[in-house]
């Protein structure tokens, strides 16, 4: 994971349109707006008096729609730089990763070329990285991990060790994927919430509690919840208990009530079911088209040799897998799931409709026995 020093700040105007012209055709008055929108720009400071004005002729506008896109448009020849080196990649604005399979001693050169690689281009276009923030993590079971002792990357003068866990876009993933630390965080961060909502709840109708509580806890147990497939049960019966304690908030319950009819008078989804429910949601938009190229390539549907009657069954391809990594993987997990929906629910005719029947689906399953 790459950490860029001030990366929007440093962004050459001259550098972009040339990029918006040459890389992605951008020509005539489409061009002439991008150069008037970045030009003139002015910053000064207050501080019971104004400072005098400065031209800004870097940088692009922070808190901007436009400014993470063209952030992204900037430095998209490190796509082409990663795939030179056979790396996978992903950019979110100016958060940058690199991964690949490190398979014999080669790996780890291959990946120091690419970084290195990077930071010859980012010096070149005005940008740069900050070694001391750029993490690296290795990700195994304990038996490999134990197999890489030793292991540092070089970037430029800087040696960069492995770190035990590294959070990236609010997810913190460790060494072995228990994925423990973001579980921790979740629920801290949700207890904090709730116990300062618990102190004014007795002021606070029904309905205001309800969304105070859907806006700062149960969408942070939400949040990248589909990662969470096929982890530990403590980890889900941490995550289980904080949606329990929310629960008795919002209906004003105490603490040893018990909370299955609650979770159902709420409509609830338990935290278990709420993964499944948002991993298939990224497979019905994958098979309808609708998700970033990279999780399409992901859901591969199944088409007999010859003529069978699965074929019209909307099935998907499941790998065999050996170890509990490979089960959690979207590519099989995903499929796993989507085979089991009845074929009315895969055949829904649009996103709405799917995630109605589906959340229907589930609650039958999840309250059955009430």
């Amino acid at each position: 994971m790459l950490d860029l020093s001030a990366a929007f700040d440093t962004v050459s105007h001259d550098i972009l349109l040339n990029r918006l012209k040459s890389r992605y055709g951008i020509t005539g008055s489409a061009l002439k707006w991008f150069e008037s929108y970045l030009s003139n720009r002015t910053q000064f400071v207050k501080v019971n008096v104004l400072s005098g004005k400065k031209d800004l002729p870097f940088g692009l506008p922070q808190g901007s729609l436009l400014g993470p896109i063209l952030f992204v448009l900037y430095t998209s020849p490190l796509g082409d730089i990663a795939r030179h080196h056979k790396l996978g990649n992903h950019f979110y604005a100016d958060d940058s990763q690199l991964y690949l399979a490190l398979r014999n001693a080669e790996s780890k050169g291959i990946l120091e070329k690419c970084i290195n690689a990077y930071r010859d281009w980012m010096i070149a276009n005005n940008l740069k990285i900050n070694e001391d923030k750029t993490e690296v993590v290795l990700i195994g079971s304990k038996y490999n991990l134990k197999k890489m002792t030793n292991f540092n990357l070089c970037i430029g003068d800087q040696i960069v060790k492995p770190s035990d866990k590294a959070c990236n876009l609010g997810v913190i993933f460790d060494s072995e994927l228990s994925m423990s630390a973001f579980v921790d965080q979740k629920c801290k961060a949700c207890m904090y919430h709730l116990r300062a909502i618990s102190k004014i709840r007795n002021v606070l109708t029904l309905e205001a509690t309800q969304a105070l509580v859907q806006a700062f806890v149960v969408s942070r147990l939400d949040y990248c919840n589909a990662l969470l497939y096929g982890i530990s049960k403590q980890n889900i019966s941490k995550l289980q208990r904080v949606q329990n304690a929310a629960a008795k908030v919002v209906l004003k319950c105490r603490k040893f009530d018990h909370v299955t009819p609650l979770l159902k008078q709420l409509h609830w989804l338990p935290v278990e079911f709420r993964i499944e429910f948002k991993i298939l949601v990224h497979v019905y938009n994958a098979i309808q088209g609708d998700s970033p190229v990279y999780i399409k390539h992901l859901v591969n549907m199944y088409t007999p040799k010859r003529n069978l009657r699965s074929e019209s069954r909307l099935l998907l391809i499941e790998n065999r897998v050996s170890n509990k990594y490979g089960s959690r993987a979207f590519v099989n997990c995903g499929a796993k799931l989507f085979n089991a929906l009845p074929e009315s629910l895969k055949l829904s005719s649009s996103i709405v409709q799917f995630k109605k029947h589906l959340k229907t689906l589930m609650f039958k399953r999840a309250f059955k026995d009430c």
